[in-house]
């Protein structure tokens, strides 16, 4: 590992790097020079190297001047990161999509002994997520020895949003296996699974699980069971969940109007529209939408109200 940093480093012969001690930080955040000499390193320390790379991940370049030279110019001084140190460079690096410096970071990770911390390896998995690596992130996860609740949630997650609904509801099964009880977000996207999957058993099984683990049902819960029993092909369900909920918000509102119509179900989404306590753009726009399809004329004239509702909405406001 240190012969590759040394090797990347050489290859930048002529790249300056901006670490800066105390008295100058001003300076940089103001008017971001280029990087001063070596001789500034010796005012530095862990906290401003971590300063430094994240504030240049947040505002500079990162193809002009990488981060990741940042890291091996602190190495180079004899600086040794800590957990934050990957933690910012990790989200640097997502930004610049520059998977093999990643890896070169996660060699890094494993070999300063930080692949057991879960916001470092939550920071990883996120990392190669990002760059559609869902194999190396499942690596991260594995090996972390005992993964909490938010490292279970998001390689969940990561399951979801890259497509693999089965393989999320597999963890799910897993995590319960181990004694892991899940939250809101847990449960919210083990849902969002089950719909991507498009198996109404499925749905109804966690729906189950929801209602005798004692998890808290929150809007964002509720309206992605609504959803979801949508995506599986039963409104009925949906609507009866809906009629269920108690504490409904817009979002649950919403999110049944815009079942409703994707079954074609046109009777049922203007009555939820026309009963809705408050409605806001999204509710329009659901409407406009679904029946811009089969009733141009009516969309036209609700585009019409949404226009006026929008003026109202400015000039109240």
């Amino acid at each position: 590992m240190r012969a590759c940093i040394q090797q990347r480093f050489h290859q930048l012969p002529h790249t300056r790097f901006s670490f800066l001690h105390p008295p100058r930080i001003h300076a940089y955040t103001v008017e971001n020079p280029t990087a001063p000499s070596r001789e500034d390193y010796a005012y530095a320390n862990v906290f401003l190297w971590n300063t430094m790379i994240r504030k240049q991940a947040k505002n500079g370049d990162i193809t002009r001047d990488p981060p990741l030279l940042y890291y091996i110019q602190g190495l180079r001084t004899g600086l040794r990161p800590n957990g934050q140190t990957f933690m910012y460079l990790l989200k640097a690096l997502v930004s610049g999509k520059n998977v093999n410096e990643g890896e070169e970071v996660h060699a890094s990770v494993v070999r300063t002994g930080f692949a057991s911390r879960e916001f470092v390896s939550g920071a990883l998995l996120g990392f190669y997520v990002a760059n559609g690596f869902i194999g190396q992130a499942r690596q991260v996860f594995d090996e972390m020895p005992q993964p909490g609740l938010v490292l279970w949630t998001l390689m969940i997650m990561a399951y979801v949003c890259l497509t693999h609904p089965g393989e999320a509801l597999e963890l799910f099964r897993t995590m319960r296996g181990v004694g892991v009880m899940p939250d809101m977000v847990a449960v919210a996207t083990v849902v969002s699974a089950s719909g991507l999957l498009g198996d109404l058993g499925v749905a109804k099984t966690i729906h189950c699980f929801i209602e005798k683990s004692g998890v808290k049902v929150d809007a964002f819960v509720s309206s992605t069971l609504i959803n979801t029993y949508g995506e599986c092909g039963s409104l009925t369900d949906a609507y009866r969940f809906f009629q269920e909920t108690a504490m409904k918000n817009t979002v649950d509102w919403n999110t049944m109007i815009h079942q409703s119509l994707e079954h074609n179900n046109l009777d049922l989404g203007k009555q939820l529209f026309d009963s809705m306590p408050e409605r806001d753009v999204a509710s329009w726009n659901s409407m406009i939408l679904g029946f811009a399809h089969c009733l141009p004329v009516l969309a036209m004239e609700l585009w019409k109200l949404e226009l006026g509702f929008l003026i109202m909405s400015t000039t109240t406001t």
